[in-house]
């Protein structure tokens, strides 16, 4: 069964999950309403959208260091210092450092890209999609979801999780506050490569570390 929009629309409403989930959810159960909300609860997503609102500003700051040649700090947040100190929440803290080690993300989330930025990329992608022959009535629809793709590059939270690319970081963090019972939430990260900004032979360390983390 095709999962259509106004699908997904009412599930989100009658869960509060994540759009992307909801489909998700919705195209596992071939498009079964109830079978959908009971997956999501059964995967704890709605226990952890619920917990989202709540403010956390405990938590810790996390360092990674790679060969001596790329260095990540990020700060992940818990709503109290008991579960800071939690070797799971330290470990998660860890593997996000490591994600941005690796991958690079620009932003945590796309609501931080500026609109002018993305502007820019629509223009750019609409222009390439023109010069590929792509009949101009399509081209709104190929810009969309070319942009969706950009959103996954550059977001820390749209990011494949590299040690289980079949999640996100989003997923990842709806499973730790759901079996951690607190909100999580990644605020802020900061990346250093070495050399960075300087014309220099190319070297690809973050594939390097990518390819650390999946051993």
């Amino acid at each position: 069964m095709a999962v259509t929009a106004s699908m997904v629309k009412e599930l989100r409403e009658r869960t509060s999950v994540g759009m992307m989930d909801c489909k998700k959810a919705l195209v596992e159960t071939d498009g079964n309403m109830e079978e959908a909300v009971e997956l999501l609860r059964k995967k704890g997503l709605s226990k952890a959208t619920k917990k989202a609102g709540r403010v956390a500003s405990e938590g810790i700051i996390e360092s990674y260091i790679h060969g001596g040649r790329i260095g990540v700090l990020v700060e992940v947040n818990s709503e109290t210092d008991f579960v800071a100190k939690n070797d799971e929440f330290i470990e998660f803290a860890r593997d996000v450092a490591m994600q941005v080690a690796a991958q690079n993300p620009q932003y945590v989330s796309r609501e931080e890209v500026p609109v002018a930025e993305i502007e820019k990329e629509k223009e750019i992608l609409r222009e390439q999609a023109l010069n590929e022959g792509k009949p101009e009535k399509i081209v709104a629809k190929m810009v969309e979801g070319r942009i969706e793709k950009y959103y996954k590059q550059v977001c820390l939270m749209e990011q494949s999780f590299i040690k289980d690319p079949d999640k996100t970081i989003q997923d990842l963090i709806n499973e730790k506050i759901s079996k951690i019972g607190e909100n999580i939430k990644i605020r802020r990260f900061t990346r250093y490569e070495v050399g960075e900004g300087i014309e220099k032979k190319e070297e690809n360390f973050a594939e390097e570390v990518a390819k650390q983390m999946q051993n």
